[in-house]
């Protein structure tokens, strides 16, 4: 009688047993070769040609405190003027980094689509950082010029060009009446070129610069289109994450790809939120914990119109069970995705899909296309299988380059192999679902015990009268 080899591969959690590897259960994605001549944005454009709805003159932009529009033909102009004048006036080319000291507004995506196009590294920031903090920003990414908002060019020292006023009639002009005799001249990207230089603490200590390619990117968009439900038209998206951010980055090529309209707040609060999604008609809102919670506390939504709204997807920190539980009873017709990301991943590698997957709670989702991970024993480095806690390690192409000018610390976080230590405390179930436990260098010891920082915050949280809370590791002093 003939033996049946055994399947190695698990279909319900994607782990392999003889490779001690979670792989995607997600249907494969293509993607360019890495040395293909095609840039993110470009990428981005091939997408929108297969959509159904396609229509170059529906709203791209929406400014949500004035109201003002920008259709995707006029982005696509508006985008081509300001590379032109960056290109023949400026003389931007390609590898020089652009410093980005921005607050969101509907000028931040014509911006970034202008010098990526053109080869230009962008690099943001977050305009409320320090001098010394941004000074060290600079000196990381090293920018031949910036763009920044006047509340925040003070900060900035002299580059090799001058800083151009991005909330200025100038800038306008650049985007929308500015004429040159010269065609522009389309720079070769390669997928394998850094796009952004994004700034991150890493997985330990200070600021780093997070380098990612063109092909991270690309990555991240091309899971994300093809895991999207399928819609007869296009959704309505909040934007109140920050564009400097890596989340709002990649929502920013998402929406971009499929034809969403992004409402773009310029700067985060409740009422102005909630009214936004009445005003607007919002579907999506991407959001963070703390807005989550906000959400489901009291009569916080009282008064407001909600009934548009279809999705709410938060990143940046895991949900503990108790909000999600607040959340449900506050708006049981609202669907609440969770993702799991770094900058270093460029954003979401674990993310739910759907009504169903959205029903674990507790859960950041599982495994994105073209990915694969494992939970590393941080003790002995044997790698675990499902329902064991250990440190998150990823590895696929939407993976970081490295971090710019630190070899040492990027061969730390990144192995020769392709894996990526993410410094995460996690398990993966049965059923390919990750579930975070903490920041392994944030674990608290007491008494023999380890005890998550996280699991604090989320028993706090749990109360209404709170509205955020942080758990910080520190040493007791004295005797009890």
């Amino acid at each position: 009688m003939e033996k049946k080899t055994p399947q190695l591969f698990d279909p319900k959690s994607g782990f392999n047993s003889a490779t001690k590897t979670f792989h995607s259960l997600r249907p494969p994605i293509d993607l360019p070769p890495e040395d293909a001549p095609i840039s993110a944005v470009d990428y981005v454009s091939s997408l929108r040609a297969t959509l159904p709805w396609r229509d170059d003159d529906s709203v791209a932009l929406i400014n949500s405190v004035t109201g003002l529009r920008v259709s995707f033909s006029e982005l696509t102009r508006r985008t081509n003027s300001l590379a032109s004048y960056l290109q023949n006036v400026t003389r931007l080319s390609k590898n020089d980094t652009a410093f980005v000291l921005s607050t969101n507004s509907i000028e931040i995506p014509i911006l970034y689509f202008s010098l990526l196009s053109l080869g230009v590294i962008i690099s943001p920031a977050n305009p409320v950082h320090t001098e010394s903090e941004i000074s060290r920003q600079i000196q990381l990414s090293n920018p031949v010029i910036a763009f920044a908002m006047s509340s925040a060019v003070h900060k900035l020292p002299k580059l090799k060009h001058r800083t151009i006023l991005i909330d200025s009639p100038e800038f306008d002009s650049m985007t929308m009446s500015w004429n040159s005799k010269h065609e522009l001249d389309r720079a070769k990207v390669c997928q394998s070129d850094v796009a952004a230089i994004m700034y991150s603490s890493g997985t330990t200590g200070r600021v780093k610069g997070v380098m990612l390619t063109h092909r991270n990117l690309t990555a991240a968009v091309a899971s994300s289109f093809a895991s999207s439900p399928k819609r007869e038209s296009p959704a309505v998206m909040l934007f109140t994450m920050p564009y400097f951010h890596i989340y709002g980055l990649f929502f920013c090529f998402r929406a971009a790809a499929l034809m969403e309209t992004a409402v773009v707040m310029q700067r985060f609060d409740l009422k102005m939120m909630l009214k936004a999604v009445e005003e607007f008609r919002v579907t999506h809102a991407a959001v963070t914990p703390p807005i989550v919670v906000a959400m489901s506390k009291g009569g916080s939504t009282d008064g407001y119109d909600l009934s548009s709204l279809e999705t709410v997807a938060c990143g940046a920190a895991p949900l503990g069970k108790d909000t999600i539980m607040a959340f449900a009873s506050k708006l049981p017709k609202v669907v609440l995705v969770q993702a799991y990301g770094l900058t270093e991943s460029t954003a979401g590698v674990f993310r739910t899909v759907g009504p169903d997957e959205c029903r674990r709670w507790g859960s950041t989702g599982r495994l994105s296309a073209g990915l694969e991970a494992k939970i590393v024993d941080p003790e002995t480095g044997d790698s675990l299988p499902p329902g064991k806690e250990g440190e998150l390690w990823i590895r696929g192409p939407t993976i970081m380059k490295g971090y710019v000018g630190e070899p040492e610390v990027t061969s730390a976080t990144l192995l020769p192999d392709g894996w990526m230590r993410t410094g995460d405390l996690c398990y993966i179930d049965e059923d390919g679902f990750l579930f975070i436990v903490d920041r392994l260098k944030d674990l608290i010891k007491y008494k023999g015990y380890q005890v998550a920082p996280a699991e604090l915050e989320h028993l706090l949280l749990s109360h209404r009268e709170v509205a955020d809370a942080a758990v910080i590791p520190g040493h007791a002093r004295g005797k009890f």
